[in-house]
């Protein structure tokens, strides 16, 4: 312990690791091999290491009960989706998953048919209809299947973002019954860039990468018995669809988003003009 140096710092530290749990015991050992790794290959200077330290510091500081930067800082770095990836490696034909995203938040209790939109997005956004079913392995309907969705209004900002929106706007939680039937009311999600203005902007600075997400909507799909579905709907024709932010476009969730122009549908969902009608059924998981 007193002659370390850095040949045998890295095996004195993992020499002090003994933990009662197995797992924090991998986990400890594998992070300090690979933490030590970095820095033997990388050599930063301690000035480097400084400004490592004040990063980390202040992505901790920008962190509250509206914004979470480190989920923000996993997005960005490909290591959600990789940890996404890694825990739903077999899906069969279900619904494939994505990234939850840094902004979900409480929603309130919603009836089928109701619409999520309630700020000014309602008279600039483009209405959309969202519909499907909850479904088990076999294609059979789940009822009680809880829908929680939320998504960002046409100027690209969560409620959370925005203090002119009323509360919880753009989010709802949704119940099926026998059915599993699902229809709500919205607006057509649009692109929108990641926050820039904290340490995560850094470093798409430094990466030479822009912000942007491609237009979706967030669903958080939880059935007694089922795991739990995270996932996305992107928007079919996106510009960014190809160069996520935070890597979370799959191709089995792009849809069209068809322009309905019936009369008689406009009045059976309660719409004064066309709107979009996107239907989709998912597909859970047994536990």
């Amino acid at each position: 312990m007193r002659n370390l140096t850095e040949e045998n710092l890295t095996d004195i530290v993992l020499q002090k690791i003994n933990s009662d749990d197995p797992r924090s015991q991998e986990i400890l050992t594998k992070l300090v091999k690979h933490l030590h790794a970095f820095i033997k290959d990388l050599e930063p200077t301690e000035e480097e290491w400084f400004k490592a330290i004040d990063f980390l510091t202040r992505t901790g500081q920008k962190c509250d009960d509206k914004r979470q930067e480190f989920i923000l800082l996993s997005d960005v770095l490909g290591v959600s989706m990789l940890v996404d990836a890694i825990n739903h490696r077999t899906q069969q034909d279900a619904t494939e998953t994505t990234v939850t995203g840094p902004f979900h938040a409480p929603a309130m209790n919603m009836e089928m048919g109701d619409n999520i939109a309630r700020g000014k997005e309602v008279e600039t956004g483009e209405p959309a209809l969202f519909r499907g079913k909850i479904l088990d392995p076999e294609g059979k309907p789940l009822k009680g299947a809880t829908i929680d969705v939320w998504q960002s209004n046409d100027d690209g900002f969560y409620d959370i973002q925005d203090s002119s929106q009323p509360e919880m706007n753009l989010r709802g939680i949704f119940t099926t019954d026998e059915s599993g039937e699902f229809w709500f009311k919205s607006i057509k999600p649009s692109p929108y860039p990641v926050p820039t203005d904290g340490p995560v902007g850094e470093v798409l600075r430094a990466s030479g990468r822009h912000p942007m997400r491609p237009a979706h909507i967030h669903f958080w799909i939880e059935a007694e018995g089922y795991q739990t579905l995270i996932t996305h709907i992107f928007v079919e024709g996106d510009e960014y669809l190809d160069s996520d932010a935070v890597f979370g476009v799959k191709e089995s969730l792009i849809l069209d988003f068809p322009l309905n122009e019936s009369k008689e549908d406009m009045d059976k969902y309660g719409f004064k003009s066309s709107f979009y009608d996107v239907e989709y059924d998912f597909k859970l998981v047994k536990k």
